[in-house]
């Protein structure tokens, strides 16, 4: 097991910081914490003898454009990195190659990919208790091919599944609604990573600049988020073919 890595990733609903961590966890000692999901998130550099994981939810078979824009101020220095894409039951498609690609980019030497399942954020009996004990076995054994890899000075590429051009993804046209519940307590625009909700009146909402993250529907102490019943109800009987088998990790090293 290694000393220390740095855990950088993109969570709004805090499904794929918990993956990221299982799996970090198993790599190092000491993890520490970089969340690119805070509207006021640093640039991070790193040098050639740090250990990242960077890991990133998956919308529609692609990263998130939001996370991909706050990657490219990260300078990888030569880091050695475990690229990490995070979805929800359905498929990854091209989003873990997507982010192979992006962190060779800015210079990380990609050393492990993995995609791994968390509970989906939108329809939550889909990979609902992801990551699990299984999950949690799993993890343990490669952070430790990882960990091995690395002290023996391995730095071959793995080779991810994907296409290239990857697939092309609008993002989803709706955004969160509000009920009377809501009390005007500014969480939701405080922690909403794409500065969509407006401080001054939080139940109004910019559907230009929301990724449809669920963040806001996560963080509100009132429960007085969610979106639109029909965009629900369409997206569970979309999904719910994937709910009858379990989908499980893959791992490239």
């Amino acid at each position: 097991m290694l000393d220390r890595i740095t855990a950088v990733y993109f969570s709004p609903t805090g499904g794929t910081r918990r993956a990221a961590l299982l799996l970090a966890g198993n790599i190092a000692r000491t993890v520490q914490e970089a969340d690119l999901c805070r509207p006021d998130a640093q640039v991070h550099s790193f040098g050639k003898d740090d250990v990242v994981l960077i890991a990133g939810p998956v919308y529609g078979g692609r990263l998130p454009a939001l996370m991909a824009e706050r990657l490219r101020a990260c300078q990888g220095g030569g880091a050695r990195v475990i690229a990490a894409a995070v979805y929800g039951g359905r498929a990854y498609e091209d989003a873990l190659v997507e982010l192979d690609d992006l962190l060779a980019a800015q210079g990380f030497r990609v050393i492990a990919s993995a995609a791994l399942l968390a509970e989906h954020s939108i329809v939550r009996p889909l990979a609902a208790g992801r990551p699990d004990a299984q999950d949690a076995a799993q993890l343990a054994d490669f952070g430790a091919r990882i960990a091995a890899k690395i002290e023996q000075g391995g730095t071959d590429a793995p080779h991810a599944p994907g296409n290239r051009p990857y697939k092309k993804w609008a993002g989803m046209p709706t955004a969160p609604q509000v009920t009377e519940a809501c009390n005007a307590c500014g969480t939701c625009a405080r922690e909403c990573p794409a500065g969509a909700i407006s401080p001054e009146n939080p139940a109004q909402t910019d559907a230009a600049k929301c990724i449809t993250c669920m963040r806001c529907v996560a963080v509100c102490p009132q429960k007085a988020r969610s979106l639109p019943a029909p965009v629900l109800q369409m997206l569970s009987q979309k999904l719910a073919p994937f709910m009858e088998k379990r989908q499980e990790n893959e791992l490239y090293l």
